[in-house]
């Protein structure tokens, strides 16, 4: 997601925040959310709400400080107004919305970070922003991995072949470099994945090697060691000629922060808002 497009989603979101005039705490009305997270039609935007309401019982939160019915009039035409069911979300509960929402639409991936920070900094909305995009990629790859490693263990290969062929590919791709060698080089630990300390590019680069590594095993049928080695280092020789083709030399990126580290952070930020964003009970409320 490039800058301008975070830009312009911030400002809209920005836009439509309430605020809880006893509490101070920030709301956002669902109907006012639905039409800036891409639904037309409330009646599949509630269903999403209804999701999101069953994520905030399973977590422990208690779901009228987060999701509250309310009554809202609007304009029909004509200087009449009629009520309208509506409700008020907190921060968390957006959250949650966003989170089981489409991921395809490029609002909700937006909102999945917007509404998990408590700051409107759009500097660290960013920086969230490129840690998700991370997280997803590496996501992606531990799957594709897992497949590969299925599919040739049907081949006749084990898990040191894997290990192996996995090595082979990381040495296309990294210019020589083995995956032994890149830890040492990045100073990755021996116990933990290379992969939790490269940057998202190389992260989506070693994806789509795997990837077109499981395609081509299973279209040409490929059997035993030897033969989808080679076909694993010719996908990441041929992603390496891409890359190179734009600038990008694998090998010599730095080393990103390690994941591990940065996810907990996350935890630790998301259990924070959830406590903080809580509406006032209503026996609270000032007369």
């Amino acid at each position: 997601m490039n800058t301008n497009s975070i830009t312009r989603l911030k400002e809209s979101f920005d836009l439509i925040a309430q605020t809880e005039p006893d509490s101070r705490v920030e709301f956002w009305y669902a109907r006012d959310l639905m039409n800036e997270l891409g639904y037309e039609r409330w009646e599949n935007f509630f269903k999403v709400i209804q999701k999101a309401v069953v994520s905030c019982e399973n977590s422990g939160a208690e779901i009228q400080n987060h999701f509250r019915d309310v009554k809202k009039m609007v304009d029909i035409g004509s200087g009449i107004s009629r009520p309208i069911d509506d409700i008020m979300l907190t921060r968390y509960a957006c959250y949650l919305i966003a989170q089981n929402g489409d991921p395809r639409k490029e609002e909700i991936a937006f909102a999945q970070t917007y509404f998990a920070l408590q700051t409107r900094k759009q500097e660290i909305i960013e920086e969230r922003i490129n840690l998700h995009e991370r997280l997803t990629a590496r996501d992606k790859l531990k799957d594709s991995e897992t497949e590969l490693s299925k599919n040739i263990y049907e081949r006749g290969v084990d898990e040191s072949g894997f290990a192996r062929i996995r090595s082979k590919g990381d040495a296309a791709l990294f210019g020589g470099h083995t995956t032994q060698h890149m830890k040492e080089k990045l100073d990755v630990p021996d116990y933990r994945p290379l992969a939790d300390f490269l940057p998202t590019v190389t992260i989506a680069a070693k994806n789509l090697a795997t990837e077109m590594t499981n395609h081509n095993v299973k279209q040409k049928d490929l059997q035993g060691e030897p033969s989808i080695t080679d076909e694993h280092v010719q996908n990441n020789a041929s992603v390496r000629s891409i890359l190179g083709e734009r600038g990008i030399k694998p090998e010599a990126l730095p080393p990103a922060e390690d994941l591990k580290k940065l996810e907990r952070k996350v935890k630790s930020t998301d259990k924070k808002m959830i406590k903080d964003c809580e509406l006032p009970k209503k026996s609270e409320k000032k007369d």
